[in-house]
């Protein structure tokens, strides 16, 4: 696994190492095995609240956002090695971080498990796939040895 990081933000000191423990975990919890590729970029939220707006219309900043590379179903292993690109902000995960009481480590690796697992094709649109992408995270987590972020309710 190759994780292209860019940090935009001088404050993500540690993207790099929290991607390069985030991402491998989300394709082997997915069952994947191989050499694929995600690009994650570390912004602010000034950047992350203009890709939302270009991207989904809502001109406002966001935790993580992610673009796949094609289109994608749950389960299969992807055609390409390039899976696509992940954007995080550093301000609104400090934020909600603190918010939430976690630390800011342990969001940061959910968010960006969470984020690839989109770039696999997971969603939560509905209710149903929204319980089946919580409950891969939360196992993913778990063999982290980080707890349910899902537990208090509060995510």
């Amino acid at each position: 696994m190759i994780a292209d990081v860019i940090v935009e933000d001088a404050r993500w000191i540690d993207l790099e190492r929290l991607a390069q423990i985030a991402i491998p975990a989300a394709l082997r919890g997915s069952d994947l095995t191989g050499d694929f590729e995600v690009a994650v970029m570390g912004c602010d939220d000034t950047r992350i609240a203009v890709l939302n707006a270009d991207f989904r219309g809502k001109p406002v900043p966001t935790n993580v956002l992610s673009w796949p590379s094609g289109d994608r179903m749950p389960g299969k292993v992807p055609d390409d090695p390039e899976l696509g690109d992940i954007a995080i902000a550093f301000d609104t995960c400090r934020q909600e971080a603190a918010e939430q009481d976690k630390p800011f480590e342990a969001h940061v690796i959910h968010l960006l498990i969470h984020a690839t697992l989109h770039l696999l094709g997971h969603d939560h649109k509905t209710d149903a796939e929204a319980t089946r992408m919580e409950a891969l995270e939360v196992k993913i987590l778990a063999g982290l040895g980080f707890p349910d972020p899902y537990a208090s309710g509060r995510e």
